[in-house]
């Protein structure tokens, strides 16, 4: 049997700028600072459609909103953080543009933008297709990835 996969990425050049902290870590990552995300989506099926693809790129804007919509000039900050007032008061003046998620990092990104796809994926595709994986890169160096079991 085989499988076909295809990757779709977000580069660092679409100014998914996001900025965020590990408010738990005992390292500099404890501040607030920022990246341009990067985000590579891979797709898989064991059938290819009338067209010979896994998916149609083009139809993929709803995802690209939605990556727009959580990083493109963001603030993410994570639920439990314990400055969270002072961030609500920083969104509320206008100095930031704040999305609350249950937790930050690029472990944390991959699983929601994995959740995100697998949903859109089905909804597109149903059982055809699946999301195989999730990349983010903070840059060429740090990136984690999210996996299907």
């Amino acid at each position: 049997m085989k499988e076909y996969f295809s990757t779709k990425r977000y580069g660092h050049e679409r100014g998914l700028s996001c900025a965020f902290r590990q408010w738990k870590a005992t390292s500099h990552c404890n501040a607030l600072h920022g990246y341009a995300l990067s985000f590579e989506f891979v797709f898989g099926c064991a059938e290819l459609d009338d067209k010979n693809w896994v998916v149609d790129f083009g139809g993929l804007k709803k995802l690209e909103k939605w990556l727009r919509d959580h990083f493109d000039h963001k603030t993410a900050v994570a639920r439990d953080d314990p400055a969270l007032d002072i961030y609500f008061n920083m969104d509320d003046i206008g100095l930031i543009d704040m999305v609350i998620v249950d937790a930050t990092g690029c472990e944390k990104f991959a699983e929601m933008a994995f959740e995100y796809a697998s949903n859109l994926i089905f909804e597109l595709y149903q059982d055809r297709c699946w999301v195989e994986s999730v990349e983010v890169k903070e840059h060429g160096a740090n990136s984690a990835i999210c996996r299907r079991k």
